[in-house]
């Protein structure tokens, strides 16, 4: 089990009208990380917010803003959500035909590079790039709406990432965050296969008490 992981809630999931509010229940609840679902509708099929919000987030917060952009052509937003205050910015491998020119872009910008996978997509595919990032952002859902059910398979596919790091000997450079379905009850089983940040978003947001829904899955994960 990752014995110190990462909080990193989801916005997308907390009352838009009153982000302050969330940031602040962040703070309360220990949360590492502020995490920023980026879409565009056409990607998937949901669209969000843009480099403004990020830009409003980080006049109220010094967390690190991890921002998760599900979007075609990532290019053309990477310099924008850089300069509204992203600390690290995750496209999709299958965004795009150039990854490594992404990668290269993200890293001018100064900001931690991350590379995020659909479920059905091979890790093979991401193998190359892995000595060059920060980050590989597992989707245990389907990307585009929040709310859905974990994806039983994603657990062994975890594992196996984890296993690929550490034979490659940069488990410690490359952090495994998942994202999608991350509930009380399953975040154990998630961390024990090697995940080291959880996005966790209507189990927070959605609760009475997000603040101590925070703490618990600390409690969970940290003992």
């Amino acid at each position: 089990m990752t014995s110190e992981f990462k909080l990193a809630p989801s916005i997308l999931s907390a009352d838009f009208s009153n982000l302050r509010s969330a940031l602040d229940q962040c703070d309360e609840g220990g949360a590492h990380y502020i995490h920023v679902d980026v879409m565009d509708n056409q990607f998937v099929p949901n669209l969000t917010i843009g480099p403004p919000v990020v830009k409003s987030l980080r006049t109220f917060t010094q967390k690190f803003l991890d921002v998760h952009l599900m979007v075609i052509e990532p290019e053309k937003l990477v310099e924008p959500f850089a300069r509204a205050g992203a600390d690290g910015i995750t496209f999709h491998i299958e965004a795009t035909n150039n990854p490594q020119d992404i990668i290269n872009l993200i890293k001018n910008t100064g900001k931690d590079v991350g590379i995020s996978l659909k479920p059905e997509t091979p890790i093979s595919e991401i193998e190359p790039y892995l000595n060059q990032i920060n980050l590989v952002l597992i989707m245990s859902v389907e990307p585009g709406f929040g709310g859905q059910g974990y994806i039983p398979e994603s657990t062994k596919r975890i594992t196996d990432l984890k296993q690929l790091l550490v034979k490659q000997c940069i488990q410690d450079k490359v952090k495994i965050e998942v994202d999608g379905g991350i509930k009380l009850q399953n975040a154990q089983e998630v961390l024990d296969a090697g995940a080291d940040i959880l996005v966790v978003g209507s189990e927070i947001f959605k609760a009475d008490d997000p603040v101590q829904v925070m703490k618990i899955f600390y409690t969970l994960g940290n003992t």
